[in-house]
């Protein structure tokens, strides 16, 4: 099976996915990289990357390009990963958004958390081992820019992939370490952007995953 994959590039840091999925079209059945604007793009693509932007903003480009609604029909039934800003796009659920909220695809059972470790200033990076990348695999370097954090999981479907330790924008709802990575069903939510990186393990579990082998 190829699949094509999605990217809405109305803002954000569509660019850099698309450098990386090229680094994975030989060895991971990807036949297309499509950036869409348009419902006849949407209509084309079997999975969806959402990336890192600024969310508000994304919300509201798409819903003046007329495909916001499309958009939360295609992440209810096909492959979605949210990175970021994609995240939040992605969740049933925001917290501390602008004045006014905003608008969410209503998707993943989580609360999330916008800029949950403060302003860019507040930027970091940290390496992790992550099982879900491999029983063996190399620890990953997780980069958070303003990111969100999950900080409830809201169903028991939601599989927790990624924890921090305890002290990075720790709460009193998360005396264990904020979640920064979950899977549900079809869909994949991070909190950071593996589209900084050299390390492809993340686009590429996202691949396997919406063919059914992840």
């Amino acid at each position: 099976m190829l699949i094509p994959c999605l990217f809405v590039a109305l803002q954000g840091a569509f660019i850099e996915h698309i450098h990386v999925l090229d680094t994975l079209r030989s060895t991971e059945h990807i036949s297309e990289i499509i950036e869409v604007r348009t419902k006849a793009e949407l209509d084309r693509i079997d999975a969806l990357i959402i990336p890192g932007g600024e969310s508000t903003s994304i919300a509201l480009i798409a819903e003046r390009c007329g495909i916001l609604d499309d958009l939360r029909a295609f992440v209810q039934t096909k492959p979605t990963w949210g990175t970021c800003a994609g995240l939040i796009l992605l969740a049933k659920n925001a917290i501390h958004t602008k004045k006014g909220g905003q608008k969410l695809l209503d998707a993943l059972p989580v609360t999330v958390s916008r800029n949950q470790f403060g302003r860019q200033v507040d930027s970091f990076t940290i390496n992790l081992a992550s099982p879900c990348l491999g029983a063996d695999a190399a620890p990953f370097n997780y980069v958070f820019i303003r990111a969100p954090a999950i900080v409830s999981v809201d169903d028991p479907e939601v599989e927790p992939l990624v924890q921090l330790p305890p002290g990075h924008g720790q709460t009193e709802e998360s005396e264990n370490g904020l979640l920064v990575a979950v899977k549900y069903r079809k869909m994949l939510g991070t909190s950071f952007h593996p589209e900084l990186t050299n390390d492809n393990r993340w686009h590429q579990y996202f691949v396997r995953m919406a063919l059914g082998t992840a």
